[in-house]
């Protein structure tokens, strides 16, 4: 199982694009207060509107309310202090319960959850022009990048919402 571990996020846009994300990928969602918007906020609610109902998420009064209750897995944590590519681990097996860890939009995670877990710390690859890419965009990246490993399961391959017209029916 997927997890996206989201520790006191700011951008209720993007904690609403990371809920599409996770309903569309099967992951899990955990929210560590504390959040910087409501969760009945319209705009968190308009980034993931029509798939809210379908996700499994929780939220946590802080960290370690979220340890207490998830002990069982393989943490890995986003940070720009990280110093491995995420192909540098091993996620194919389908029978882990794998938790992405994703700091505050500002801030990342606090240096003091990361230390214990260095050999775990991971860093998107880029440039020197930018300091970090956009969380949900980095949350994307990284649930599809367990998701190739484990071979996507329980995804589909072909668009299962047939429209009307096949793309092999098109005529120019």
């Amino acid at each position: 199982m997927i997890n996206v571990v989201l520790f006191e996020p700011e951008i209720p846009q993007n904690t609403g694009n990371i809920m599409r994300t996770c309903v569309a990928t099967n992951a899990v969602l955990h929210l560590i207060k504390p959040l910087g918007f409501k969760v009945d906020d319209k705009t968190l609610k308009r980034s993931g509107v029509n798939y809210i109902d379908k996700l499994k998420w929780f939220i946590y009064d802080d960290w370690d309310d979220f340890l207490n209750k998830n002990s069982d897995g393989k943490f890995y944590f986003l940070t720009r202090y990280g110093h491995k590519p995420p192909g540098n681990f091993d996620f194919s097996n389908t029978n882990d319960n794998i938790y992405l860890v994703f700091g505050r939009e500002s801030t990342g995670i606090p240096k003091s959850i990361l230390k214990p877990h260095l050999d775990t710390c991971i860093r998107l690859p880029m440039t020197d022009n930018v300091r970090a890419l956009n969380l949900s965009n980095t949350v994307a990246i990284m649930v599809y990048e367990v998701l190739r490993q484990q071979n996507y399961p329980n995804l589909f391959f072909d668009e299962p919402h047939k429209s009307k017209t096949e793309i092999e029916d098109f005529e120019y």
